[in-house]
């Protein structure tokens, strides 16, 4: 399993124009809910936001790991946001956040969350791959440079 098997090029937003966490949460949530029939957007943020409020997802380096088990959802599901400018987020090192990746796993799944989770903050601490997609040009790009990511099943 690969971050494209959660990932979709149409769930990745480049130079999104959110000017709080919040409102990047709700794009994260309607970004997800794109892509399936249940539970909605509104849903989605709402578990997303339930999660934030027990302790902030950012890990530093001006990246965020929002994420959160949705009642209803059929399988592990993810998107990517990179923001036109940095937005407070509470992060442990105190920078502003431009990168989030949103995850939403079925709320049984806690074990494959906990397991996905770490693969993709192992990822984003990676320097490199901040700046690669920092400086991508297209949602095609993100998504094969993310795409290289293993999974652990």
């Amino acid at each position: 399993m690969t971050i494209n098997d959660i990932l979709t090029v149409a769930r990745i937003t480049l130079d999104a124009p959110a000017t709080s966490k919040k409102r990047a949460l709700e794009s994260i949530g309607e970004l997800i809910a794109s892509g399936t029939s249940e539970p909605g957007a509104k849903e989605i943020f709402d578990c997303l936001l339930a999660r934030e409020r027990l302790g902030s997802t950012g890990l530093g380096h001006g990246v965020a790991l929002p994420h959160a088990r949705v009642p209803g959802l059929a399988h592990a599901t993810g998107a990517f946001l990179r923001l036109r400018e940095a937005v407070d987020y509470d992060a442990p090192d105190g920078e502003p956040v431009d990168l989030l990746f949103g995850l939403v796993v079925p709320e049984e799944s806690t074990e494959q969350h906990l397991r996905i989770l770490a693969e993709l903050a192992e990822n984003f601490a990676n320097g490199d791959v901040r700046e690669r997609l920092r400086s991508a040009a297209s949602a095609r790009e993100v998504s094969e440079l993310l795409g290289r990511t293993v999974l652990a099943a």
